[in-house]
């Protein structure tokens, strides 16, 4: 049976209850930088204010439903010429080619939408095999492992760095 396509669009007030349905499972934010949602409350103010702070945060929807979150953080300054990817996907729909899909709809939109982008960079725990996976089979490359690199949930830990380059946007689409 055919999987429906991903659509990514802007998150909604009416998406709460899509979103608290993977946002509070401790096994999709094993990986995150932030703990689970505790409460309907905290999520609807999460949702308003990343909404507003962050132009580029997109909820991934199958069939009308939001199943995950993928972002951009573009980095200001100097090093605005990148920004930074992060993603997350409801547990029933991992291994079934979802996240990959919006890793790369987002990536084939965002140079267009962010002006001077040339680089997205994903920064993975080297304990997160899938993730890796996730940036592999959307065209990204491997730089190198970050020893000791960021300090995730109390330990100190090992991060791969990845790179997609606006030159290579031909070999995602």
């Amino acid at each position: 049976m055919k999987r429906p396509p991903v659509i990514l669009r802007k998150f909604q007030e009416s998406d709460l209850d899509d979103f608290m349905e993977w946002a509070t499972d401790e096994e999709v934010y094993r990986f995150s930088m932030r703990e689970t949602f505790k409460s309907r409350e905290e999520a609807e103010i999460y949702i308003k204010k990343k909404s507003v702070e962050r132009p580029w945060w997109k909820a991934i929807c199958l069939e009308g439903r939001v199943v995950g979150a993928i972002n951009l953080k573009r980095v200001i300054g100097d090093s605005s010429c990148r920004a930074e990817i992060g993603y997350c996907l409801a547990r029933r729909w991992w291994g079934k080619g979802v996240a990959a899909e919006a890793v790369k709809l987002c990536v084939s939109r965002a140079f267009t939408d962010i002006p001077g982008l040339e680089r997205i960079e994903g920064l993975v725990e080297s304990e997160n095999v899938a993730s890796q996976s996730v940036l592999e089979k959307a065209g990204f490359v491997k730089e190198g492992l970050l020893c000791k690199y960021f300090t995730f949930k109390g330990k100190t830990r090992d991060f791969y760095s990845y790179c997609f380059l606006s030159q290579d946007l031909p070999q995602c689409v």
